[in-house]
């Protein structure tokens, strides 16, 4: 349930069309879609503009996400700068096995890190669109979500005073913690997984042992050290209020699903903003949910399989480990198995 904002200033709030909750990659781009059709909105966010472009994260980004960030202008240090991957390569059985998925598809994956895109998005939405973002802010509260006249509230750093921006949309991409998911608690329908595993990654400065991606799959385990649970938030909309990314889902790091499936719901939600506050046109935001929750959910399905793939030789369960060795092999033996594969490797499927 959403709270009435104070009456502590004098003045009117401000109002934008579209306040924009978090300044991760879903809100920028978001944000960015909505600049580039003319349409004002504020991007709020707790972290400085610093901890945001220098925070680390994994970049592995699939082609489609790729293409739909250069349709709309936010991809030229990636086009430049991003490696481009064509194989895998997994380990068993005691040997090699080299998986070429361009081969079977002709697609490949870009790797960036997140943290150099965000400060491309930072930059192309703050200096080059001249979006309005306000970095540092404290205790922001969400209003009158299921009312026509939604408004967020928020600390200011210089001040300390609270201040009140009405809009008529709220974008909640401040991810797991934040406070549109929170927001939502009670009311929404969330389905949780835990693999039961934990992955400890150690970095090393050390050559390369491989010029691609390798799976080792080993009766005494996978290395990795993240949380490895799923979540998904059913609806992803609530009033005036639409989720995107980790606010509305979390996708364990197995398949590196979670920073594209927050790119497509951003594509999404920016381009059905566009459409109903230009055009008047409700059918993007209407569909928003259940079309964005199909893709999801495939997500989800493949990374709880990628998991099975890695883990079950190593969980002491003789059925898990034979079945887990038998998807092993038929991925090199079935070329239908394989291209399977590869398309969901590859997030290329034509819809979801």
């Amino acid at each position: 349930m959403t709270e009435t904002p104070a009456s502590s200033n004098s003045r009117p709030p401000q109002r934008f069309p579209v306040v924009v909750v978090g300044a991760g990659p879903a809100g920028l781009t978001v944000g960015c879609v909505l600049r580039a059709a003319g349409v004002d909105c504020l991007v709020l966010e707790t972290g400085t503009r610093e901890s945001v472009e220098q925070r680390p994260r994994a970049g592995v980004i699939e082609e489609p996400v790729v293409r739909g960030l250069e349709r709309r202008g936010l991809a030229g240090n990636l086009l430049e700068r991003a490696r481009r991957d064509t194989a895998c390569e997994f380990r068993f059985d005691g040997e090699r096995h080299p998986f070429g998925y361009h081969e079977l598809t002709g697609g490949h994956h870009w790797v960036y890190p997140q943290q150099f895109l965000v400060t491309d998005l930072v930059r192309e939405y703050a200096d080059v669109r001249g979006g309005a973002v306000r970095f540092g802010v404290r205790d922001m509260r969400v209003h009158d979500l299921d009312g026509d006249r939604p408004s967020v509230s928020y600390l200011c750093p210089e001040s300390g005073h609270r201040k009140v921006v009405g809009c008529d949309f709220v974008a909640g991409c401040d991810g797991a913690r934040g406070v549109t998911r929170a927001a939502v608690a009670g009311r929404a329908r969330v389905a949780r997984h835990d693999y039961g595993i934990g992955w400890l990654a150690l970095l090393a400065q050390a050559p390369p042992s491989a010029d691609r991606v390798l799976f080792g799959c080993h009766p005494d385990g996978f290395a990795g050290q993240m949380d490895m649970h799923d979540y998904v938030t059913e609806p992803m909309a609530f009033g005036r209020l639409y989720l995107a990314g980790d606010a509305a889902h979390l996708v364990a790091p197995i398949a590196a699903k979670g920073l594209n499936l927050a790119l497509h719901d951003a594509f999404a939600l920016g381009d059905a903003l566009v459409e109903r506050l230009l055009r008047g046109d409700e059918a993007g935001l209407a569909g928003y949910s259940e079309s964005r929750l199909r893709q999801v959910w495939d997500y989800q399905e493949f990374s709880q399989w990628l998991s099975e793939l890695y883990h079950g030789g190593a969980t002491g369960d003789p059925f898990r480990a034979g079945t887990a060795l038998a998807r092993l092999r038929r991925l090199f033996s079935s070329p239908a198995t394989a291209a399977a594969f590869a398309e969901r490797y590859l997030g290329t499927a034509a819809r979801y």
